[in-house]
Order: C-alpha cells, then sequence, then structure tokens
C-alpha cells in the first residue's frame, strides 16, 4: 500500500525551482479573482482583502493586497510564495494599515472555513498514523465531507461551499455565501459547536457523550456513515482484530450503552 505523502514522491529542495513555472503556467488567476471579486459586490471589496505570504526559509509577509488581478499575479509571480493563506476582508487596504488611525483598521467579513485534518482521525484508522496517508484514509475524509457538507447545507441553508485539498493531510471547505462572510466571532463559533461532536484532549478517553433522545444532526449523519462502516471500520481498518483494538473500542463506548448491553465481561481471545 503505497504512502500518498511519500517521499519518494516529493522533494522539498526542488520547490525554488518549480514555484517559478507553477505560478506562470499552472496557478488559475482568473478563477482565484473571480472568486475573491465577488463579482464586485462591494467597492474595493477585493482591494481590502489581506494576504499573507509564506516565503522560502519560512518567513511570513502579512498586510498584502491587490487592486486588480494583474497586480495579484505580478506579485506572485515574483515573491513566489511556498504558502498563500488568505484572510478578512478590512474597512482599508491591508497594505496601507499603518497609515490608518488607530482603531479604524477592521477586519469586516471572511469565509466560514472548516479545517479537516486526517491527524484528527488517528484514533479510528490503523493503517497509518500522524501525517502518513494513503488510499484507505482517504475514506475518512469522504465521510467527513458528506456529513459536514449536508449539515451546512440542509441544517443551515448556506448554497456555495468550495471543497478543496489542504495540500498535505485533509481538505478545506470554504463557505462563502454573503451570509456566512458576514457571520460575527459569536455566531461562527456557534456553527462550530453545533457540528462538534468530539471533545476534549488527548488524555481524554471517552471524548464522544451522547444525549437521549439522539441529536438530529448525529442521526443524519449516522445515516451517512452506515453504509461505510462494515467494509471500512470492520474490513479495511479491522478495529475488532485484535484484543488491544476491541478494548479500545470498548474504552469509547458511553458506560449506559455498555451497561445495557454487556451484562458480562467481554472474554475475548485473539486469534
Amino acid at each position: 500500500m503505497q504512502k500518498i505523502t511519500s517521499a519518494n514522491n516529493y522533494d522539498q529542495a526542488s520547490l525554488p525551482d518549480l514555484l517559478p513555472l507553477y505560478y506562470r503556467r499552472v496557478f488559475p488567476f482568473s478563477q482565484y479573482y473571480r472568486w475573491l471579486n465577488y463579482g464586485g459586490v462591494t467597492k474595493n471589496y477585493f482591494q481590502n482583502r489581506e494576504f499573507s505570504f509564506t516565503l522560502k526559509d519560512d518567513i511570513y509577509v502579512r498586510y498584502q493586497s491587490f487592486g486588480s488581478q494583474s497586480e495579484l499575479e505580478k506579485e506572485m509571480q515574483k515573491m513566489n510564495p511556498y504558502k498563500i493563506d488568505i484572510g478578512a476582508v478590512y474597512s482599508h487596504r491591508p497594505s496601507q494599515h499603518n497609515t490608518v488611525k488607530s482603531g479604524s483598521f477592521q477586519a469586516l467579513e471572511k469565509e466560514l472555513v472548516f479545517d479537516i485534518d486526517m491527524t484528527d482521525y488517528d484514533d479510528v484508522r490503523s493503517c497509518c498514523s500522524a501525517a502518513d496517508i494513503c488510499s484507505k484514509c482517504w475514506t475518512l475524509m469522504t465521510i467527513a465531507i458528506r456529513i459536514l457538507d449536508r449539515a451546512l447545507r440542509e441544517d443551515f441553508g448556506f448554497r456555495h461551499r468550495l471543497w478543496v485539498y489542504s495540500g498535505r493531510r485533509g481538505v478545506h471547505c470554504w463557505v462563502c455565501d454573503e451570509a456566512a462572510r458576514k457571520l460575527s466571532v459569536t455566531a461562527r463559533s456557534a456553527v462550530a459547536e453545533y457540528l462538534s461532536l468530539v471533545k476534549g484532549g488527548e488524555d481524554t478517553v471517552k471524548k464522544v457523550q451522547l444525549s437521549d433522545p439522539i441529536h438530529p444532526l448525529i442521526q443524519e449523519s449516522l445515516a451517512v456513515i452506515e453504509p461505510y462502516f462494515p467494509s471500512y471500520a470492520l474490513d479495511s481498518q479491522d478495529i475488532l482484530g485484535s484484543k488491544e483494538s476491541v478494548e479500545k473500542v470498548l474504552a469509547l463506548m458511553p458506560e449506559d450503552i455498555l451497561c445495557q448491553s454487556l451484562i458480562n465481561p467481554v472474554q475475548f481471545n485473539a486469534v
């Protein structure tokens, strides 16, 4: 089984030579500009958007802003950033933030962005861990995308959702509806809380606490997961294939469910 992030397939030392070619011949400047300009719905909307570049040797450059597609294209081809971060739309041009009266430079809008990282799924995958990824792992990404996309579409009514590969270990979802872009910090936290089920750090064993009755979000999510469970969890990841893995699964289960279904201690003989 070949790892997707194999060192044999990628040599970071080649980036300085490849990036100029990428930004000249491949980068989709036209689509990029059309997306972030939103048809020019508001005057200076694109001009007031912050971009941040990570350059060679991890040099981080903030408060970049551009007046047009050609200006953006010219600067990116000049700097050849290793990474591009899309920031908020501000009240003034970010490149001129030092000239603005203190307190006047404010973030006004930003897309609602979700980051699904494969490393968050180490508890439920046995094929890989940490930064390693293989084709089996991506079933988890498929399930996560379908669950989140359904909730954003049906529960919140968001219509414009852009799913993109993160470039490393997962996927990002950019919710681009006007209502989403204008959400306050409190509202964004509320959306994230609604969609959160797994809670707790590395030292927390039972990271999922289910209420009775089951929340409709979880019921809908189970409907997405069910068709994948036998082939992915039982066959591909073999989560019941050893005594250690069985004990790990039992440790994740709520105590009331264990009490109802397991009258006697589980006796398991590993094959």
